[in-house]
């Protein structure tokens, strides 16, 4: 045999302390066919600050899908059904570097996911550049071994084969066709090449992450064992491995054969179903009547064919809506007849490679008038690659490699509903049968009308009312998740443990917005000392600080004027001019200078609040350096005056150390104090403090200006004027 191997390697990640489903690190890679061996090299690093402390990493597998993981330990949506994820930890302790290494051995072909995230967030909320977070970094590479000539074992064809020694194992693979309903795997002849009775083990199947449902079968001595496997996976390669188990320097000699029991679907899709579906999107065309005598026809030709079939396929037409978003029609109608005798089935279509980031949701009502016994069950189950056709008989919805989702309906409990997260990437399988109470043969003829409503969507019932459904990408691979707001958390945003009550929606709501009003005295101040300008700028900052926290609240109580981006950046911008410009006025600068400064200084604010709107130098910058302006005039009035300025002790135990204390304590209740669960009052707190510092710090008014003084300043007026000047005439 020859085996090639081949390596994969993709770029390394900075992990995130997990908090919703877009912090985990997804990484996507596909492993080819006739893989015998997978092994995945898992390197994850830190930095070297001393910020950086010990860290656990957590790393998740899982074929055909993203894994689905739960690290707050939230609970799902009621319809979902969840199988824990296969999961490692990674340890990064004194040393800065750690390298891991998960072997596979016979891994099934196709997408393979691997999701990695830091412990839980803390919650707190930290401005960017204040800290220096600890970097840590993580990246996944994959080793495979493939064999490049793999033996294909015949369907009902015996075939010789040696295992030439315990540590090289024979592989080999035979194809399921479509429609089978069962296999059986046959080994015999079994013998050592030292004559001796010989002990192999067969492995059935292909391992996949977080379960493996691998088939294995012992044989001793040269009797004949064999292994019966119900409902294998249609269109696929079946791996089967055959390993000694007996002395390391002895070949065994076997002979294999696999045979199939091939299920004849019954006939119930034919070219007039499509042309009826035209007709139902077009509306009726000419001739659409004459169609009706062939379509009886063709109905009662299935319901004799349904005695002499296993089973019964409905056409399903698969819509793409938009990215992961799929919707499911039936061509002859939303109804589905189900019978006792044989399972309906139905084929839904998530092989194209893009669908296994979003919910598969399939819904089922029963319509009571149809069923004719009081007490019979329609049973259903949702499998992929291979629909379960016993469900008369197991009722565990269980194929040969999987195990499937039951669902049930009756007259009792009509609907049913059914949500996959993260479907694989396979064809899925629907099959529903009517159980009578009293045995098959008690209701051979009875029927039941079950309506199907089956659909692909990003995320279900699209996060509900307190989130946000995000759309991820990792290269060129979508996928959705959920993101939670106002205490409610869960995969579907359904889990209110920790969820805030409309009541406290409100009272946060209320702090935050008029908590602004705190701006008036700032700007009654301002007025009364004829400070237009910073009054001006003022109210334009307590004007969108208003409607901003208003808009951007997580709950229900939440009232937008404009667009969500644009109240932020106004919020932001008259947050930082209005330092800007009281700095500057404490100054006391002459006002052409000044109001330049103001203009320019805005500019440069602005431009920099579109560069990077969260960073901290777009208000640490300004303020240094309107005190540096501020300091540089002071020292001058100072030094032209030869005493301290300000003069009066006055004006700096009653203004300006109260100003300047409540400005130190907003920026430290900013910058060290707010935290998720904080911030509705934290952040309330710091628009009191920095309105009420303006109002101490802005500067007196002029001396020789009245107050309010307006009709003085006012020139445009009508004046009631007498000329006394004497006029001289020249006399000629």
């Amino acid at each position: 045999s020859l085996y090639v191997s081949e390596y994969f390697s993709q770029s390394a990640q900075k992990l995130s302390f997990y908090s919703w489903y877009g912090n985990a690190k997804l990484f996507h890679f596909h492993v080819p066919e006739d893989t015998v061996l997978l092994r995945w090299l898992l390197q994850a690093s830190r930095g070297k600050g001393p910020e950086c402390t010990s860290m656990e990493i957590t790393v998740h597998f899982r074929h055909g899908a993203p894994p689905v993981i739960n690290p707050l330990g939230t609970r799902f949506p009621a319809n979902a059904t969840v199988r824990p994820s296969y999961n490692i930890s990674i340890t990064l302790g004194t040393a800065v570097q750690n390298t891991t290494f998960v072997n596979v051995t016979t891994p099934a072909a196709g997408d393979w996911f691997i999701a990695a995230h830091l412990p839980e967030a803390a919650g707190r909320i930290e401005v960017k550049g204040f800290s220096t977070p600890c970097p840590y970094m993580f990246q996944a590479d994959m080793f495979v071994l493939r064999l490049t000539d793999m033996p294909v074992l015949e369907p009902g064809v015996p075939m010789p084969h040696t295992v030439v020694s315990p540590a090289k194992p024979l592989h080999v693979k035979v194809f399921v066709p479509k429609h089978a309903a069962g296999m059986r795997f046959q080994l015999s002849s079994c013998v050592t090449s030292e004559q001796r009775a010989c002990t192999v083990r067969v492995l059935l199947g292909s391992i996949t992450l977080p379960q493996s449902f691998q088939r294995s079968l012992t044989c001793t001595g040269s009797i004949n064992c064999s292994l019966a496997l119900d409902s294998p996976p249609w269109e696929k390669w079946l791996q089967i491995m055959v390993e000694s188990l007996g002395a390391a320097n002895a070949s065994v000699s076997v002979e294999m054969l696999a045979s199939f029991t091939v299920c004849r679907p019954g006939s119930t899709s034919s070219f007039l179903n499509f042309i009826s579906l035209n007709q139902s999107q077009a509306g009726a065309r000419p001739g659409a009547a004459g169609s009706s005598a062939p379509a009886a026809g063709e109905a009662a030709h299935n319901a004799s064919g349904q005695r002499s079939s296993c089973l019964q396929s409905q056409p399903v037409v698969r819509e793409d809506l938009d990215v992961v978003s799929v919707r499911y029609r039936l061509l002859n109608g939303p109804s589905v007849p189900v019978s006792p005798l044989s399972p309906s089935l139905l084929l839904l279509s998530l092989n194209t490679g893009t669908d296994s980031g979003g919910s598969l949701v399939v819904n089922l009502l029963l319509n009571k008038t149809s069923v004719s016994l009081a007490n019979a069950t329609v049973v259903a189950c949702v499998s992929a690659a291979s629909p379960v056709l016993s469900l008369n008989a197991t009722q565990n919805c269980s194929t040969a490699f999987s195990q499937g989702y039951p669902l049930s309906v009756s007259t009792s409990a009509a609907e049913a509903m059914l949500i996959v997260l993260y479907p694989q990437t396979d064809d899925w399988f629907l099959s529903l049968q009517l159980l009578c109470p009293n045995g098959q043969g008690g209701c051979s003829s009875a029927e039941a009308k079950v309506t199907v409503f089956a659909y692909l969507t990003p995320c279900f019932n699209d996060c509900g009312p307190y989130g946000q459904c995000s759309l991820l990408r990792r290269h060129g691979y979508l996928y959705a998740g959920c993101s939670c707001k106002a205490g409610w958390g869960g995969w579907s945003c359904t889990d209110d443990t920790k969820a805030q009550s409309v009541g406290t929606q409100t009272l946060a709501t209320l702090l935050l917005t008029l908590s602004n009003l705190m701006f008036l005295p700032a700007i009654a101040v301002a007025v009364y000392r004829y400070y237009l300008v910073e009054a001006s700028v003022y109210t334009y900052t307590m004007f969108f600080s208003t409607f901003y926290h208003a808009c951007d609240q997580p709950g229900v109580a939440v009232m937008c004027i404009m667009d969500y981006d644009t109240l932020q950046y106004c919020d932001f911008l008259g947050s930082v001019v209005s330092i800007w410009v009281t700095i500057l006025c404490m100054a006391r600068l002459k006002k052409i200078l000044k109001y330049v400064l103001f203009v320019l200084g805005t500019l440069l604010i602005a431009m920099s609040l579109q560069l990077d709107r969260r960073g901290v130098w777009n208000m640490m910058g300004p303020c240094l350096f309107a005190l540096v302006i501020m300091v540089t005039a002071w020292a001058h009035h100072g030094a032209k005056r030869r005493h301290c300025y300000p003069s009066s002790w006055k004006r700096w135990v009653f203004y300006l150390l109260p100003g300047i204390t409540l400005a130190f304590i907003a920026i430290s209740v900013y910058a060290f104090m707010e935290t998720n669960e904080n911030y509705y009052y934290t952040h309330s707190i710091w628009h009191v403090l920095v309105a009420c510092s303006v109002a101490f710090l802005l500067p007196p008014r002029d001396k020789h200006k009245k107050p309010w003084a307006w009709s003085q300043k006012l020139t445009c007026r009508y004046q009631i004027c007498q000329n006394d000047r004497e006029e001289l005439y020249a006399v000629t």
